[in-house]
């Protein structure tokens, strides 16, 4: 159980990373000098790779959760 917790969280957080990254450079900017002062409206695959960065941040929180807690004999 605790391999396939550990291989879930990996999975995800490799994907994480690759979509943060995508979005940031969707915006033309680089880490630190991506902000625009002006609001946008989220359309197409932008608004996509939004609502699966929030799916998979929530995600990952619950199976690191699942995870603390098995560790700790919680659930045990």
């Amino acid at each position: 159980m605790a391999t396939i917790i550990n291989i879930l969280m990996i999975t995800i957080s490799v994907l994480l990373i690759g979509i943060i990254l995508i979005q940031v450079r969707g915006q033309g900017g680089g880490l630190f000098g991506a902000a625009e002062s002006s609001y946008r409206t989220r359309r197409g695959i932008e608004l996509i790779l939004f609502r699966l960065t929030i799916l998979l941040v929530i995600l990952f929180v619950v199976i690191s959760i699942i995870s603390a807690s098995s560790w700790f004999g919680i659930n045990s």
